[in-house]
């Protein structure tokens, strides 16, 4: 297949797209290269993939609809992974303003790409930030998500809204992917694991948040790769039987769908920090501090569809992962 992976030097977009050149697929890699984060370990994902045989990188913003627009026209694609957004829930408190261009400007310039050029099937992220003040574990797509926190989460939430309505309406297939705590080497460094492992290293306190009293459902990356790929090659189809008179978030008569990835294992913050000193070999210097705004305590994901819908769980045990990233870290960084 021909492939666009949009956000293609970020995190997750480097991993996915390194699972599809492996196999064949031919893969274009859009990003804009934005500094939210330093732009160098972008460059340097991408200098893994633009060797690889069948990659492509193209420099554009989704939010660049006349370019989006000639983008789709000339290449043709058979299949759209659409990773780039505006990450970071915190952030989203600070800067509004870069959520609505990434997250919903640039969504709508990608459906209206694939509606205009007969792409088969839209995988895109979401998130789990979506279940914002629910409360009821594990989260699952049957729970109703009308309650965000952040603008983040709320932005995500309109992202499935705006790719029903495009399923709805076009008959354009889209599927949804909520991700949990996504960690692992080449991570991004505004999230914790980088953050915590760097000031465990160099000596420096960690923050603490919500005094320790947080639980993560973290995902490890090649996980959630490979959940992509199962999800964009299974091309989403009306719900068979599905009655307008018992509504369920999760299920369609247009051919949408939206599945959580996570672990389906949570642990403890103070858990997942024993984890980062074992595989550092040193003990975090501890700030215990309140619960940010726009965060939720827990988090937990019901696997169910996913796992019907792909025969695929998510499994790689926290400590494991874990030391593969502060393995990659030492290399990376040469420390």
């Amino acid at each position: 297949m021909k492939v666009l992976i949009t956000g293609a030097a970020g995190f997750i977009g480097m991993h996915v797209a390194q699972l599809l050149l492996a196999r064949g697929d031919q893969v274009v890699g859009l990003d804009n290269l934005n500094d939210y984060y330093d732009p160098q370990l972008k460059l340097d994902r991408l200098a893994r993939l633009t060797p690889l045989p069948g990659f492509r990188f193209v420099k554009l913003d989704v939010a660049d609809r006349a370019g989006i627009e000639a983008l789709f026209k000339a290449e043709k694609f058979d299949r759209v992974v659409h990773l780039a957004a505006q990450a970071g829930v915190r952030y989203s408190i600070e800067n509004p303003h870069a959520y609505i261009e990434s997250n919903i400007v640039g969504f709508t310039n990608i459906l209206e790409g694939c509606r205009h050029n007969q792409v088969e099937h839209l995988a895109y992220a979401s998130s789990s930030s979506v279940y914002g003040g629910n409360t009821l574990m594990p989260f699952s797509e049957h729970h109703s998500v009308d309650h965000p926190v952040s603008l983040y989460a709320a932005t995500k939430k309109a992202n499935e809204l705006m790719a029903h309505t495009y399923s709805h309406l076009f008959r354009l297939p889209t599927t949804g992917l909520r991700f949990f705590t996504v960690y692992g080497p080449w991570g991004r460094p505004d999230m914790a694991l980088f953050l915590f492992t760097k000031a465990i290293i160099e000596g420096r306190p960690i923050n603490v948040f919500n005094h320790g009293q947080m639980v993560r459902d973290f995902t490890y990356v090649d996980d959630i790769a490979e959940g992509v790929v199962r999800v964009l090659d299974r091309v989403a189809t009306p719900e068979p039987g599905y009655d307008a008179m018992k509504s369920d978030p999760a299920h369609s008569n247009a051919p949408y769908r939206v599945f959580n990835i996570g672990n389906h294992a949570p642990i403890q913050l103070m858990a997942f920090i024993e984890a980062i000193e074992q595989a550092v070999g040193k003990e975090a210097l501890k700030n215990f501090m309140p619960l940010q705004d726009g965060d939720v305590p827990a988090t937990h994901a019901d696997v169910e569809e996913l796992a019907a819908w792909t025969d695929f769980r998510p499994a790689m045990p926290v400590p494991d992962g874990v030391a593969r990233f502060v393995a990659w870290y030492r290399d990376y960084f040469k420390v």
